[in-house]
């Protein structure tokens, strides 16, 4: 089975919701069957590469609402995410562009090191002091303590064109299915779910997608030659 998840590293609902979705996925019989798959999807498209700023003040004129009301949304989410066991830096985190780690993550899907990476990143975004929007040598950085070659993670951030296809690409097949925010969780491209769900959710989500799966039917042919674990058939002399 396939789990795919859209998200962004600017996104703290993602963060959090990752957290919930792997806690029912360790819980889930069959959790060594199911793939999963990271996908991009970014909150600000539109924002030009450098331009940061902190988050408070960005939240509070995106919502109409004062820089305190904004400050005790995130401390709300501080707490929120200390309940899933995850750090969260409620004061001085900044947001910025995220187009370059999501080229980034689909250079580590190469190497099966997307959840290596993607959680690097999270971390890296929302409970260290340094900005993870402090250009290219701090995204190589974190992509070297994910287990990837630095060296062709500088060669990747440096080609703005590499994996920049793939990026748009998971954009538009999220659109497709109706995303209009993340995370948003697709199961067998079956079943969606939208939001950072409680690990309850999730649970019965991955029973309910695993036990309607499609059994494969075989056509059958006739005997036909073919190889095994035993070995293959061997041609007889006719």
């Amino acid at each position: 089975m396939r789990v795919e998840i859209w998200s962004d590293i600017a996104c703290p609902w993602c963060y959090v919701g990752k957290a919930r979705f792997e806690k029912a996925l360790a819980d889930f019989p069959h959790r060594d069957e199911v793939e999963v798959v990271h996908r991009s999807f970014e909150l600000d498209p539109g924002r030009a590469k450098g331009d940061t700023g902190p988050v408070v003040p960005m939240l509070a004129r995106k919502y109409g609402i004062s820089e305190e009301q904004a400050q005790a949304a995130e401390d709300n989410l501080g707490a929120q995410a200390a309940a899933e066991g995850l750090a969260y830096r409620t004061r001085g985190r900044d947001h910025g562009n995220t187009f370059d780690m999501h080229r980034l993550l689909h250079h580590a899907k190469q190497y099966g090191r997307q959840g290596e990476l993607i959680q690097r990143l999270y971390e890296a975004n929302f409970a260290e002091e340094r900005s993870v929007f402090d250009g290219i040598e701090r995204l190589v950085e974190i992509a070297a303590e994910a287990g990837l070659d630095a060296a062709e993670a500088r060669t990747v951030l440096a080609d703005p064109d590499a994996y920049a296809a793939e990026v748009r690409a998971d954009e538009q097949q999220a659109a497709e299915l109706g995303a209009t925010g993340v995370p948003f969780f697709v199961l067998d491209r079956k079943y969606g779910i939208s939001g950072a769900q409680p690990a309850e959710v999730f649970a019965q989500a991955l029973r309910q997608a695993w036990g309607e799966r499609s059994p494969l039917t075989l056509l059958d042919q006739g005997d036909a030659d073919a190889c095994g674990p035993d070995g293959c058939a061997v041609p007889q002399p006719s």
